[in-house]
């Protein structure tokens, strides 16, 4: 066999592979990551809430944590914090939580066609300490979640955002204020914002979403073992 045949046969063999690779890495559905659930018996219970972007590292968190924690989601896009006061006693429902993963922001900052956000600061603040006040109560291990970096708009689909810097600091200083533990997404995602996103976008390739996770599990290992 012909060096030109061997080639041409080992690229044939290839594309299967090829095609399961990329198939493994393309963004999971929205069915799949809002699906619920079935706890294993004997294992911490943690809840993640938030938007888009935690939707991305839903299933990694999850397999990350796989035999150490049941990890749960809100069961759709948290949206923004007036979101998150109308529906938080459904989304918290009546079962035990040993850790909340939480983040509103990116919704929060969004322009809306009259040219006001889509919550203002003083609301977020607002409706943050409300949130706060009720995720405690529950008896879990709190944690925020930074918003991740938003490219200058307009984005895809025109969509246009306000600075989430501003918000992050509102949100810093009530959890500071509350003793919420921050695990700064924001920062952690910056270095390789541009490596990760989405072009002209604000989410990420399965591969941010897969860096974003690995730091997700780490602070909810973390929490767990405290």
């Amino acid at each position: 066999m012909t060096l030109r045949a061997l080639f041409i046969l080992a690229t044939i063999l290839a594309l299967p592979l090829a095609a399961q690779e990329k198939k493994a890495k393309a963004k999971p559905t929205s069915e799949s990551v809002l699906a619920p659930i079935q706890d294993v018996p004997g294992l911490p219970r943690v809840l993640l809430i938030g938007d888009s972007i935690s939707m991305g590292y839903t299933l990694p968190v999850r397999a990350l944590l796989a035999g150490k924690a049941n990890v749960h989601r809100i069961p759709q896009n948290g949206g923004p914090t007036k979101n998150g006061i109308a529906r938080i006693d459904a989304w918290l429902g009546t079962s035990k939580w040993d850790v909340i993963h939480f983040n509103h922001g990116i919704h929060d900052v969004k322009i809306m066609p009259d040219g006001n956000r889509q919550v203002e600061p003083e609301a977020y603040e607002a409706n943050l300490r409300a949130l706060v006040a009720k995720l405690k109560a529950t008896g879990a291990k709190v944690i925020f979640a930074t918003s991740t970096p938003i490219p200058p708009s307009p984005l895809m689909g025109n969509r246009s955002f306000g600075s989430e810097t501003e918000y992050n600091a509102i949100a810093t200083k009530v959890m500071n204020d509350n003793g919420v533990q921050v695990n700064d997404l924001h920062t952690y995602m910056l270095p390789r914002f541009k490596e990760f996103q989405i072009a002209n976008d604000l989410h990420y390739q399965p591969d941010g979403s897969e860096f974003l996770a690995k730091r997700v599990a780490e602070v909810i290992t973390a929490a767990l073992e405290k």
